[in-house]
């Protein structure tokens, strides 16, 4: 659950190499920063430039093979290209949308994707998708290019970008699945899915996961689909009775994840889900909620009553930012010490939050 804020200083490798004095590599690192970016002052932000140059250098006494390095050299290049793409539209709230690049043009889902994706952007959503054909095209068709932006991948059967984003400055293309992979998820406030084959369910499968586990924030994940279709009901009876029934997975995990009625109805579920949640991220254990407006002592009571199950000390407690938060510092905060389990439940937790709200 990272949204940028700083973080304690992490460990680093500091294995020492035969014939290298790495204190003056350290101190040469520094120099460099400095005369690259001499404006750059936040002493944190520093460190971690140095620590990625390091470890670059570090390579080479590895010994590691010249594949190894083209992967590594590759990635980074990636991502800090796509990064600084996302970056000049740093305000905006982004939905990613999955689904069958094979879905032709006149099929319900790609009605549904179309009127889904257009309704988002009518919200003041910008939508990202894999750039290709199907649904990624009808994710395009609905906002427009000018609220779209194109996470492409380099394969020999889909050399081009479809027409609505091809040549777009929004456009990016990797060559790894993971880099864009991360991209994917870590610039979006939301995830749509469409039904689609094994592509798919790899994105929709990782993005569960890696919420369930909590290596990702909690956003909505909305499944939508054309009229008549029952891909999602066939996909929920799977979790049911293959997942659940062996206890595989936890009846609050079914909470991870919404199957939309219609594109109204999941654009509704995305935009409640920020009715009063802002966003969140961890302190060590504590994890701490942002939410646009306070909640009453009384409410307080129900969520402590409700949601025990998550404290590992303490209360579920209000109070104000964290002295490592240095952003959205006017947002009141909910905040507890966190089990670090039971992360379908925290998204439980979240749709109380904003139901209270409501109240």
């Amino acid at each position: 659950m990272q949204d940028g804020t700083k973080q304690p200083p992490s460990t680093t490798d500091d294995t020492p190499h035969p014939r290298t004095d790495w204190q003056d590599v350290s101190r040469r690192i520094d120099q460099l920063v400095d005369l690259v970016a001499p404006d750059a002052t936040e002493p944190f932000d520093r460190k971690l430039v140095a620590e990625l140059v390091a470890a670059g250098l570090k390579l080479l006494p590895d010994g590691r093979n010249r594949g190894e390095l083209k992967l590594m050299t590759a990635a980074m290049k990636e991502l800090r290209y796509a990064y600084r793409v996302f970056g000049r539209y740093e305000h905006a709230q982004n939905i990613t949308i999955f689904g069958s690049a094979r879905t032709p043009e006149d099929h319900p889902d790609y009605t549904a994707c179309v009127d889904f994706s257009k309704r988002m952007a009518e919200s003041g959503w910008m939508v990202i998708t894999g750039a290709g054909d199907g649904i990624m095209k009808a994710g395009h068709v609905g906002p427009g290019k000018a609220a779209s932006f194109g996470v492409a991948i380099r394969l020999p059967f889909e050399t081009t970008a479809n027409t609505v984003i091809h040549g777009d400055e929004k456009l990016i293309h990797f060559r790894y699945f993971f880099t864009r992979k991360l991209m994917f998820l870590s610039q979006a406030k939301a995830v749509a899915l469409f039904p689609g084959g094994f592509g798919t369910m790899d994105e929709a499968y990782e993005t569960l996961t890696l919420i369930q586990t909590g290596k990702s924030g909690m956003i909505p994940i909305v499944m939508l689909e054309g009229e008549g279709g029952g891909y999602w009901d066939e996909f929920h009876a799977f979790a049911r009775n293959a997942l659940l029934s062996r206890q595989m997975i936890s009846e609050d995990d079914t909470a991870l994840y919404y199957h939309a009625k219609n594109p109204h109805d999941g654009v509704k579920h995305v935009l409640n889900f920020y009715r009063n949640y802002h966003s969140s991220r961890y302190a060590g254990d504590e994890l701490i909620i942002r939410v646009r407006r306070r909640l009453e002592d009384e409410q307080m009571d129900v969520l402590n009553e409700e949601f025990a199950r998550l404290v590992k000390t303490g209360q579920i407690r209000q109070g104000g930012p964290h002295e490592y938060e240095d952003e959205h510092l006017d947002l009141p905060r909910i905040s507890f010490t966190h089990t670090r389990r039971d992360f379908g439940l925290v998204r439980k937790l979240i749709d109380r939050i904003n139901e209270l709200d409501a109240s």
